[in-house]
């Protein structure tokens, strides 16, 4: 109800969605869609990656890790 009295004063100044944004609600900050998680969650995933791949060497006997 508030809300609808800002919009008609026109005190509301929020911006509107563009792109995939204004069609899809999971697409939006902290979305769950699978293209925005992704993004989100690339440099945790190389370090993850990073880190088993040193995983892997330690456990084969390679002493160049790090």
């Amino acid at each position: 109800m508030a809300l609808n009295k800002a919009i008609k004063s026109g005190k509301e100044h929020r911006k509107i969605y563009y792109g995939c944004k204004a069609i899809d609600p999971s697409c939006r900050n902290h979305g769950g869609c699978s293209w925005c998680l992704g993004n989100r969650q690339y440099s945790y995933k190389k370090k993850e990656q990073k880190y088993d791949d040193e995983l892997k060497d330690y456990l084969k006997g390679d002493d160049n890790f790090g």
